[in-house]
């Protein structure tokens, strides 16, 4: 296990907030430069104002040239050691079928999902794996979700989508990149209090949000995958969270006091 991370060149995507901005800090506080990309500078540089080793680079990771625009700016300084790829969002707009019609994913919704959960990770994974490759190899860790390995009525069904594409994607790709010397590693967290959280159609209590995985619960665990030699896929759940989904009522808050809420 990597003890100090002195010297190495670390990027964190989606390192504006959230759990990406605690990784970021994490990295940083063990010594690593560590490179913050996403779409808004003003975000990015309340990341950074965090330590002197975070750099703020503007990255749409939806976009390839934006993406290489960004790994010019790394490159200058060196290879990454690794890649720690937060990036991602939900949209209010999660379901197939409800009464009210403002609820059912448009398709710019779905688009944009699919374009940043999904074609985002490619583009990254791809983006990074070339220069770690020439350079000895390097490590990959990727945030999907518990939404990616079952069901999860209040992600919504265009995130649940997404994070299922990642799961696929990572165990696909993971032994072509370890021939390359790329580790490649997967982390589900279920229940965090993100900024995602601020998208769902009906907010969670505030107890609720209290016994939620934190950001720096986040920021932890992907350190300890990142600083493995080895491949590793962690789920990690909050105390009340069942693995593989959530009971499916999908349109009262499902946890009241930790119990399960009837339909009305």
């Amino acid at each position: 296990m990597d003890q100090s991370w002195t010297d190495k060149i670390v990027i964190v995507t989606g390192g504006g907030g959230g759990m990406g901005q605690a990784a970021a800090k994490r990295f940083a506080d063990a010594g690593a430069m560590t490179f913050v990309f996403g779409r808004t500078l003003e975000s990015l540089q309340e990341s950074a104002a965090l330590s002197a080793n975070i750099i703020p680079v503007v990255c749409d990771v939806a976009e390839g040239a934006s993406v290489a625009a960004a790994m010019e700016t790394v490159l200058k300084t060196g290879v990454p050691h690794a890649l720690i790829h937060t990036a991602g969002i939900n949209t209010p707009d999660r379901f197939m079928a409800h009464a009210d019609s403002t609820r059912i994913a448009s398709e710019e919704s779905w688009r944009k999902v699919m374009e940043i959960n999904v074609i985002g990770v490619a583009n990254m994974i791809q983006a990074v794996s070339k220069p770690m490759a020439a350079n000895g190899g390097g490590r990959i860790v990727v945030v999907s979700s518990t939404a990616g390995h079952g069901y999860d009525s209040f992600a919504g069904v265009p995130y649940t989508a997404s994070k299922w594409a990642v799961h696929g994607m990572l165990f696909t790709a993971r032994m072509q990149l370890n021939a390359h010397g790329i580790v490649v590693s997967e982390y589900a967290p279920g229940e965090a209090d993100t900024p995602l959280v601020k998208k769902r159609p009906v907010q969670p209590s505030a107890k609720h949000k209290e016994a939620m995985i934190t950001c720096e619960d986040c920021a932890d665990a992907m350190f300890f995958i990142a600083s493995q030699p080895h491949s590793m896929s962690i789920v990690q759940l909050p105390a009340y969270q069942p693995f593989g989904g959530m009971p499916p009522q999908i349109t009262l808050p499902w946890l009241d006091a930790f119990e399960i809420k009837p339909k009305a």
